[in-house]
């Protein structure tokens, strides 16, 4: 059976006071669901959230990573750093990489097998542009992103990977994707990965939706077969909303 995840994804917001203050708060929140729960805070604050969260269970995963071990690399982490620190899960792709820091498809593979040399996990993000959903090339645009940065992996490697779809257009910007638009994509994503690996590996990945998921829409995204899941922005922000979004399954 897939797992359920929600994921919070705090990009870069929260100095170490705040941190703690969210930590805080959302440990008082009733979890009533059985979602694995993560929080992604900002490089700075890893450590800090990792060792507040140790004995609990929320786990603390990180926003980047670069693919080098070492090396001239100003301002960048590598997968072996995260590590000693007790980190084991990497977001990887996100929209705002690719579309702010030039992260391509090749650059990424790259990341995808230096997380997976280090035995981590990986959310692996993907999704289109508003113009590719209008022009209809929105399946397309998804298909090539998977099949670029993953599809050279063996299948046993699928057991470390979360997929996360992005419609881009709806990150941010107070749109969302209809459940039945999720559902669609997520169905489609599935069969990409079937067409591929077969369907005992299309149907373990959990595959989760990242597109302004909130308290008031969340079950109903959620209540979609083929929808495991949320890589949650905004909401992820403020404890009782993000429970709320836990709480939806």
């Amino acid at each position: 059976m897939r797992k359920h995840i929600v994921a919070g994804n705090w990009k870069m917001n929260n100095d170490l006071p705040q941190t703690e203050l969210l930590i805080t708060e959302l440990l008082k929140q009733n979890k009533t669901s059985d979602a694995e729960v993560m929080v992604a805070p900002t490089f700075t604050n890893l450590w800090q959230a990792f060792e507040s969260l140790r004995q609990e269970s929320i786990e603390v995963i990180a926003q980047n990573m670069h693919f080098a071990e070492n090396g001239a690399y100003t301002g960048e982490i590598s997968a072996s750093m995260l590590k000693s620190i007790g980190i084991e899960t990497v977001i990887l792709g996100h929209s705002e990489r690719r579309a702010y820091f030039n992260e391509t498809d090749e650059s990424l593979a790259k990341k995808v097998d230096a997380a997976l040399a280090n035995d981590m996990r990986i959310i692996f993000c993907f999704g289109e542009e508003l113009a590719d959903r209008k022009s209809g090339n929105h399946e397309a645009i998804v298909e090539s992103q998977i099949k670029n940065a993953l599809f050279h992996l063996e299948a046993d490697a699928f057991k470390n990977i979360v997929l996360a779809y992005e419609p881009v257009w709806a990150i941010g910007t107070g749109e969302t994707a209809s459940p039945e638009q999720a559902q669609d994509m997520h169905a489609f994503i599935r069969k990409t990965l079937a067409v591929k690996y077969g369907n005992d590996v299309a149907e373990s990945v959990s595959i989760l939706y990242g597109g302004s998921v909130k308290p008031n829409n969340a079950k109903e995204i959620f209540g979609k077969p083929d929808v495991d899941g949320g890589l949650i922005g905004g909401a992820a922000l403020k404890a009782e909303d993000f429970y709320a979004i836990v709480n939806a399954f």
